[in-house]
């Protein structure tokens, strides 16, 4: 109901004035805000949060991670979503042995006001004492570096049309088929250092290649190629050896028009290398950051590239 109030001002050179106001409820602050569970349902909201920020909208990735992974997220009042970011937790289910933050995102009208601190500050508290990785920009590195999160590696990002050329890679490759799924697991916890079952076995139907290298009919690595936009994504890449890597690479650019795009650990610099020399440029660089532990498990020698940097 409108009210007549006499108000007091000094503005205009009037004294005073009559004002219509009404009577509403206030619009809560963003810190009282609550932080709720998101679900595959929030998939657009999430992709128009990435798209705000100028980022792609990557829906088949949210995808992803909203079913594989725990999504978290600020409702805005005025619609829409005031920030996101989803958690990957690898290991036995309810007993994570470690998590990946990911797709940490605060809308650019509520910027730089704290939301990400008090995100973050609710996921660290949700977590426990679970040991915390993720891949910081420079932008993000500062307050991860205030959270606790330490910077253990280095990742390039390269992006490019494959061009083949020079001497073929020697080694073996194949499309993936049902049967090499359990081969697959074994290698991946070996490398990975933790079980990562709810995620490989949806790589089937998440990407649109999967293919294996062997040796004397044995698996000694595997790589995805999943659409991101204009792209192709590879990842995961895990290898016996940079010559493994490169036969994979290889075997999945021959099999796409799109441009690849993948995340290269920067101790790998014979493959760094080797994809610029075969068209593919570097685009950025990111931090490796962990929490709660002094560097990632397993073996990082076998570990190229990863699914996606939003799953650690």
């Amino acid at each position: 109901m409108a009210k007549s109030t006499y108000v007091s001002t000094e503005t205009g050179g009037r004294r005073g004035g009559w004002s219509d106001s009404l009577t509403c409820v206030s619009t809560p602050s963003l810190a009282a805000l609550p932080i709720r569970r998101l679900t595959h349902r929030d998939l657009t909201a999430c992709a128009d949060l990435s798209e705000d920020r100028g980022w792609p909208r990557e829906e088949h990735k949210w995808g992803l991670l909203l079913t594989a992974g725990k999504g978290y997220g600020i409702d805005d009042p005025e619609g829409g979503l005031v920030s996101a970011c989803v958690v990957t937790e690898y290991g036995p289910h309810g007993r994570p042995t470690l998590g990946a933050i990911g797709m940490v995102l605060v809308a650019e009208r509520h910027s730089r006001q704290g939301i990400g601190r008090r995100l973050m500050r609710h996921v660290l508290s949700a977590m426990g004492t679970t040991p915390l990785t993720l891949h910081a920009t420079p932008n993000g590195r500062p307050l991860y570096e205030e959270l606790g999160f330490k910077v253990t590696g280095r990742v390039e990002m390269l992006r490019g049309h494959f061009t083949a050329g020079g001497p073929a890679p020697r080694t073996a490759t194949r499309a993936a088929t049902a049967e090499d799924l359990a081969a697959i697991l074994s290698i991946d916890e070996e490398v990975f250092g933790t079980d990562r079952t709810h995620i490989i076995t949806r790589l089937p139907a998440f990407a649109d290649q999967l293919h294996v290298a062997e040796e004397n009919g044995r698996i000694i690595g595997y790589a995805g190629a999943w659409p991101n936009m204009e792209t192709h994504v590879v990842g995961p890449l895990v290898a016996r050896d940079t010559e493994t890597a490169k036969a994979l690479i290889t075997s999945l650019a021959a099999h796409t028009d799109r441009p690849l795009r993948t995340d290269i650990d920067v101790r790998h610099e014979e493959l760094l290398a080797w994809a610029k020399d075969h068209g593919l440029a570097s685009v950025a660089f990111n931090a490796v950051m962990t929490y709660g532990i002094t560097e990632l498990p397993g073996d990082w020698a076998r570990r190229f590239a990863p699914l996606t940097v939003a799953a650690g």
